[in-house]
C-alpha cells in the first residue's frame, strides 16, 4: 500500500477513517464506566487506546493482532476510584503500554514536610483538560494520528504543574512518539519526578525472550535484585512466589542525545523499542516480574530512582522545577519485525 501518497489513495477510500483512525469513546462497563478513551488504529498494524481520564496514559496496544501490554487484574478503573492512601494505587492501576509516575513522587509511599505521598503520585489519575485529536496529512505527505491534553498537579498553598501530552503515530509507521512539556506555572520551586512505567506483557514477555542494549552501568535496586545481577536480560517462563527485581540502568547518549533498550522475542519474531532522550531522562529503570498473573517486564525512562521523594531528597538527588521553568521530554516506542 502507498501510504505516502495522498493522490494514490484517496480515490481509493470514502474517509481515511478506512484505513488510519482516532475514534473518541466513553466506557460504558465496571469501574471504568465514564471514562473518555480514544481508540487510536493506525493502518500499519498498530492499535492502542488512550486514556484522557487517566493523565493520557496509554492502555491496551497491539501490533498485527499480537497484543503488546501487560493488563492488571483491575482492567479500566475510572480516576473517581482513586485512594492516594500507601499503597492503594496499586487497586486502581490497570497496567497498560505506559503509566505516567509523578509528578512530585515516584516510588513508594513517604512524608515529607508533614504531607504524604502515595504509591507513584497523582498524574496517572488525574484527568486531562483541553483533550484534542488530529488525522491528516502534513505538508511531508504523512498521515498523521495525534492525541494531546494537559495533566494539571495542583494544590492550594502547594505544588501547581502541568504537563502536556503530545501522542503521535502516523499510517505506515510502527511506533508511538510521546512529547511531554512539564511547566511549573506556581511562585515557588517543586520537587519534580518522573517516571514512564512501560508494561509488557505476553506474549512479547516470554519464556527465551532478552533484553539488548549497549554496554553500559547496571546497579540493582538491594540485596535481592543483586542476586539475580547476572540474569537481569533473561525472560524466563512465570515462576509461583517471584519477588520483583529492579534494576538502574545508566545507558550513554548516542550523538543524538538519545538512548535505547529492546525486549527481544526471536520465537515470536519481534521487537519491542524504546528510546528516550537522555538530557531529561536519564535513567532506565527495569522491573523485573516473572511471576504468576503479574507477568510483566516494566522498561522505565525516568529522571529519578523510584524511591520517593523523601529518600530521593536525602541523596540530594531530587529534580527541582524552578518558578517558570519548562522542560521537555521524549519518548518513541517502537514495533519492528525480525527476520
Amino acid at each position: 500500500m502507498n501510504t505516502s501518497n495522498p493522490a494514490f489513495l484517496l480515490p481509493r477510500v470514502g474517509h481515511m477513517a478506512q484505513v488510519a483512525s482516532v475514534r473518541r469513546l466513553v466506557s460504558d462497563d465496571g469501574k471504568g464506566r465514564g471514562a473518555r478513551v480514544l481508540e487510536v488504529n493506525n493502518g500499519s498494524g498498530l492499535s492502542f487506546t488512550v486514556y484522557p481520564d487517566r493523565g493520557m496514559d496509554i492502555g491496551q496496544a497491539y501490533y498485527k493482532g499480537t497484543p503488546l501490554a501487560w493488563v492488571s487484574c483491575s482492567q479500566e478503573v475510572a480516576p473517581q476510584f482513586y485512594d492516594a492512601d500507601g499503597l492503594e494505587w496499586l487497586r486502581t492501576w490497570g497496567g497498560g503500554l505506559l503509566t505516567g509516575c509523578g509528578l512530585t513522587n515516584v516510588g513508594g509511599p513517604n512524608t515529607v514536610n508533614g504531607e504524604s505521598h502515595g504509591l507513584h503520585g497523582r498524574l496517572s489519575h488525574t484527568p486531562a483538560e483541553d483533550v484534542n485529536t488530529t488525522a491528516g496529512w502534513t505538508k511531508e505527505g504523512v498521515y498523521a494520528l495525534t492525541a494531546s491534553g494537559r495533566v494539571r498537579q495542583s494544590k492550594v498553598f502547594g505544588e501547581k504543574l502541568a504537563l502536556t501530552r503530545h501522542i503521535e503515530t502516523a499510517l505506515g509507521e510502527a511506533s508511538i512518539t510521546v512529547r511531554d512539556t512539564i511547566e511549573n506555572q506556581g511562585y515557588a520551586p517543586s520537587p519534580f519526578m518522573l517516571l514512564y512505567h512501560l508494561n509488557l506483557g505476553w506474549p512479547l514477555v516470554d519464556d527465551g525472550a532478552v533484553l539488548e542494549a549497549p554496554p553500559h552501568e547496571v546497579t540493582p535496586q538491594n540485596d535481592h535484585a543483586a542476586s539475580g545481577l547476572a540474569d537481569w536480560p533473561k525472560i524466563t517462563a512465570p515462576i509461583p512466589g517471584f519477588r520483583e527485581q529492579v534494576y538502574y540502568h545508566t545507558q550513554p547518549a548516542d550523538g543524538q542525545g538519545l538512548a535505547a533498550m529492546r525486549l527481544v522475542n526471536r520465537r515470536l519474531g519481534l521487537a519491542f523499542n524504546v528510546t528516550y532522550r537522555v538530557n531529561e531522562l536519564p535513567y532506565l529503570v527495569q522491573w523485573k516480574m516473572m511471576g504468576q498473573g503479574e507477568y510483566v517486564v516494566g522498561l522505565e525512562p525516568a529522571n529519578c530512582y523510584p524511591e520517593g521523594q523523601e529518600k530521593i531528597a536525602k541523596r540530594g538527588l531530587l529534580r527541582q522545577l524552578a518558578v517558570g521553568e519548562k522542560t521537555e521530554t521524549f519518548l518513541k516506542l517502537s514495533v519492528e519485525t525480525l527476520t
